[in-house]
């Protein structure tokens, strides 16, 4: 099956292709004689064949697993390595690989509004690997329906998922401490995390050489969504079209955090880990604390000092009751509407998704799979697998859709917080002046958005 392209609207180009703040460009450009009407059903033409052409990262989809589905489907397939700029000059041009990665958490609104997603309904509904009752709720990420996610059309599918506000611990730097374990079945509260924070980090002279506490995930973003979804409120309107960090609620995930950043606990963008990512200093000793989610537990396999000391728990709460363990990743495939050959492409999906490769990542713990039939294959064997296994299969009953705007990409909106943040954390800017120059900042990036899709 062929999408022909003729040609874009300046319009719609500018909407798809102009670069956001921060330097990130919007991905995306759709064919004019694009519709929303969904490609046929798989099956009803000739056999997948031909090339297919995947865009991801070579750690997870790169020129080893393209040579095994070349093989496991008799078609070639193609690797392109993911980049952004690329990947929206391809779009732009009409000829898009056919297979992307992608975010379903905070992708998929964005990629559907710009008309740049194929519907894959009707190849999940003839799809011999992927049942509807099998499929784990955290794909409702990967849809929507043109005002809500977890709702409509599903345009992707995670290849693997954690909850990402879930916690692992160092026990050893807990018990060094004399900080109480976190409990495996009750979460902690937001306040006493910090204040536990505080008692296991450690210093030589100024400078940290243990981390007590890092909560900050994926994104500020989505972080402070999260902590102001727990404090009762919403960060942004129903209409996903504005963001208020003035409500009481937001008030109360910004100060927390800002409490968090001037203690000096953790890193910040003031005070950046130098590794980059929480793995290799949780595996030197110096992470006490993480919100990280159950994929991190993959990389302590392999190594018998972290796995020794490694402890999971729940995701955190405040005191309202309120109980909220997000995914705000839920990484996957998609397929660019453009594609020139869908059924070689959802072939490809297919395998990569809920066949062998599905079934040999479910068995390393990098992740939990999307589909509930392969959560069983998760490890159990190391006596840190198991009680991780045991703490994610209780949480996965707090899980939630959060909606993303589909109106701007969410490193412009982190762009705009990580440039104004460290004038809060040096204390020239309060809560509230800061919650005013982020409405003032991305408020209007919003509106420009929302108005570039019109």
């Amino acid at each position: 099956m062929t999408t022909t392209n003729a040609g874009l609207s300046r319009r719609r180009f500018l909407a798809l292709g102009s670069a956001a703040a921060g330097g990130a460009l919007a991905v995306g450009c759709s064919p004019a004689s694009s519709t929303n009407t969904p490609a046929a059903a798989p099956g009803t033409g000739s056999a997948a064949k031909g090339t297919v052409t995947v865009m991801s990262q070579s750690g997870e989809f790169g020129p080893k697993e393209a040579k095994a589905a070349s093989q496991a489907l008799g078609l070639t397939v193609k690797t392109v390595e993911y980049d952004l700029t690329k990947l929206t000059a391809m779009l732009a041009s009409g000829n898009p690989p056919d297979v992307v990665r992608g975010m379903g958490a905070t992708d998929t609104p964005y990629l559907v509004a710009r008309q740049v997603a194929e519907n894959l309904d009707p190849y999940f509904a003839k799809s011999t690997l992927i049942k509807a009752d099998d499929i784990d709720p955290v794909n409702d990420l990967w849809r929507y329906d043109g005002e809500k996610q977890g709702s409509g059309p599903r345009y992707g599918f995670a290849k693997d998922y954690s909850q990402d506000c879930t916690i692992w611990f160092n026990s050893a730097l807990y018990d060094a401490a004399k900080v109480t374990h976190p409990s495996a079945t009750t979460p902690l509260l937001l306040d006493d995390l910090l204040e536990e924070g505080k008692r296991l980090v450690k210093r030589q002279g100024a400078k940290v050489s243990v981390y007590g506490l890092n909560p900050n995930g994926l994104g500020l973003f989505t972080q402070l969504t999260w902590l102001t979804d727990l404090a009762g409120g919403k960060l942004t309107s129903d209409d996903l079209a504005s963001v208020d960090f003035s409500s009481s609620e937001a008030q109360r995930a910004l100060s927390w955090y800002l409490d968090y950043a001037k203690a000096g606990i953790g890193p910040t963008v003031l005070n950046p880990d130098p590794n980059g990512w929480d793995g290799p200093t949780f595996q030197a000793g110096r992470m006490a604390t993480t919100l990280s989610g159950y994929w991190l537990g993959g990389l302590f396999a392999g190594d018998p000092k972290s796995a020794k000391v490694a402890g999971f728990a729940p995701a955190p709460q405040f005191d309202t009751g309120r109980r909220v363990s997000p995914c705000f990743g839920a990484t996957g495939l998609w397929m660019p509407k453009a594609s020139k050959n869908k059924d070689a492409a959802w072939a490809v999906m297919e395998w990569f998704l809920a066949g062998d490769p599905a079934k040999a990542r479910a068995t390393g713990g990098w992740g939990i799979p999307p589909l509930k039939s392969l959560q069983k294959l998760m490890p159990q064997k190391l006596p840190y697998q198991k009680q991780a296994y045991e703490v994610q299969m209780a949480e996965q009953q707090h899980f939630s859709v959060t909606s993303f705007t589909p109106y701007v990409r969410q490193d412009a909106i982190n762009a705009i917080i990580t440039r104004e943040l460290p004038k809060a954390i040096k204390g020239s800017m309060t809560a509230g002046q800061f919650a005013d120059t982020l409405n003032s900042q991305i408020n209007p990036q919003l509106a420009d958005g929302k108005k570039r899709l019109r």
